[in-house]
């Protein structure tokens, strides 16, 4: 497992790096995904805070979804997430995958930050 880990890490690193070096000063879209839930947030890396955040574990959204382990949950968090930056006037983003493939439940979280008014 130790193995896997690093792994993870070295990928999460080589995402972060590359986006670095070509974010051009923008606002990063980080993702981290867990078995049960799926959480996003909007970063400034300059101050190192967090702007914006959305989760499955918000009450609204719990309510609603049947779980918040499948895409259509991630859709949902990523719209929440869009339209919550809309509002505190964030439009144009640099999305972090971490150490994730760009499918299914990332993938979705992405499309719905689109919908969301978010463009990355």
């Amino acid at each position: 497992m130790d193995k896997v880990k690093k792994l993870g890490a070295r990928r999460r690193m080589r995402v972060r790096a590359r986006i670095a070096r070509f974010s051009s000063g923008r606002l990063r879209l980080s993702v981290f995904r867990s078995s049960k839930h799926i959480y996003a947030q909007v970063i400034d890396d300059r101050s190192g805070r967090t702007l914006v955040a959305a989760s499955t574990l918000e009450k609204p959204l719990r309510e609603s979804l049947k779980t918040g382990a499948d895409t259509e949950a991630a859709k949902q968090v990523g719209k929440l997430l869009g339209t919550r930056a809309v509002e505190a006037g964030i439009r144009a983003v640099v999305f972090d995958r971490g150490s994730y493939i760009y499918h299914g439940r990332i993938k979705a979280l992405a499309d719905g930050a689109r919908e969301g008014g978010l463009s990355f």
